[in-house]
């Protein structure tokens, strides 16, 4: 076979790749991977870990998130909402910015028949600002790593949103330490490290106290 020439190499390291949905009504459905600067979808076994986490929290049998509301404030590729969506999830609002991924995300809804899903293109902070106080069982935070400033004020409105006992699922290059959490009101829940990506799973303090 020949070598393939380096444009054709080129082309394939930029082609788009998948991840797939873990578990629940679309198990195994693949979310397409766009080739966008700091689109980093969370991995398959991050995300496993995650879910069984909220499912352990949700007392439900299966992996199973029934009549949870969720919102993915930087959504992406979609797959922690479309997952928390799956998995029977009452209401999930998928933020994005980026015009071409909100596209995608769209369709894939259309092609779910995913009623409980709402796409939103806009700034995800903002969305959570505008959550009823109170209301969220989980707010899923992946923001793209090279930009730190998001952390605190994306944090700040997802506690704002935040029912009793409701939790915040954060993605980061580092691992937050308990000072830094206390200082906004937070406590490590659960905490995994998977290559360069640090899982963490929020409570509120107060909650965590109680």
């Amino acid at each position: 076979m020949p070598a393939k020439s380096p444009a054709a190499l080129a082309r394939l390291a930029k082609a788009p790749h998948f991840v797939r949905i873990i578990g629940g009504e679309w198990k195994r459905t693949r979310l397409a991977v766009a080739d966008k600067a700091g689109l980093r979808p969370t991995p398959d076994r991050v995300r496993e870990t995650l879910f069984n986490w909220l499912a352990s929290l949700a007392g439900a049998g299966g992996g199973e998130l029934p009549g949870w509301r969720c919102v993915d404030a930087f959504a992406g590729t979609g797959a922690l909402g479309l997952e928390a969506a799956s998995r029977g999830a009452e209401s999930v609002l998928l933020c994005e910015q980026d015009p071409a991924l909100v596209a995608q995300l769209q369709a894939l809804r259309t092609k779910l028949s995913a009623e409980a899903v709402r796409v939103e293109r806009g700034n995800g902070i903002t969305a959570l600002e505008r959550t009823p106080a109170g209301t969220l069982h989980v707010v899923f935070l992946d923001p793209p790593f090279d930009n730190a400033g998001l952390y605190a004020p994306a944090l700040n409105a997802a506690m704002r949103a935040l029912r009793p006992a409701g939790v915040i699922y954060l993605e980061a290059a580092r691992r937050w330490n308990d000072e830094e959490l206390a200082s906004l009101g937070l406590v490590v829940y659960r905490h995994l490290k998977a290559g360069a990506v640090h899982a963490h799973l929020l409570q509120r303090a107060a909650d965590a106290a109680a």
